[in-house]
């Protein structure tokens, strides 16, 4: 679409935007850009339809569950907290608990708030939030037909070397289990 006008968009101004792509989940945009220098320019925006949520849910022994699977963009298996998305029109909490519950079948009594987030800022416009999820009771999953996943329980120091080693790599994965390792050890 063609702006008459250039709208401004901090120090950038935007002089027209098109849809490259879009699917239900995303829509790829390019833009025609006034840079802050005052040149023309191009810019590409990843714009994501669901905001990112993030559960690490902790056992009565303080273990941390721990969610695998392929992922397909890598070609790579993936250790990861539970994760997901939530809709425009669902709470982000509501959304962290669904996919708690639908990815490992756990329900949890207690939720606090970890932090906010954003992704990958410089090309898209994915933000999100992660929760910390204890008193932990399991049920059924009910994983999306994309999904195969497989579960499994580990302490924050094992989790931290797999980090430190690189086997563990999901970026929501990593900032989570840091913030949570910051007040874990804070006491």
């Amino acid at each position: 679409m063609s702006n008459p006008e250039p709208i401004p968009v901090g120090p950038w101004r935007r002089r027209s935007r098109r849809t490259v792509y879009a699917n239900p989940w995303l829509t790829l945009w390019h833009d025609e850009v006034d840079r802050p220098d005052g040149n023309p320019g191009i810019y590409g925006v990843v714009h994501f339809e669901g905001r990112a949520v993030g559960v690490v849910a902790v056992g009565d022994d303080d273990r941390i569950l721990l969610v695998g699977q392929h992922r397909y963009a890598l070609d790579a298996y993936s250790w990861e907290i539970p994760e997901g998305a939530v809709g425009p029109d669902e709470a982000m909490e509501a959304g962290a608990r669904r996919e708690l519950s639908e990815e490992t079948g756990y329900e949890a009594d207690a939720w606090r708030f970890l932090f906010r987030f954003s992704t990958s800022n410089s090309v898209t416009d994915e933000t999100g939030e992660m929760y910390l999820a204890t008193g932990l009771r399991p049920g059924e999953a009910h994983p999306d037909a994309t999904e195969d996943l497989a579960l499994r329980w580990a302490t924050l120091d094992e989790v931290l070397a797999e980090i430190e080693r690189g086997d563990i790599h999901d970026l929501m994965t990593v900032a989570a289990i840091g913030r949570y390792a910051l007040g874990a050890r804070a006491g």
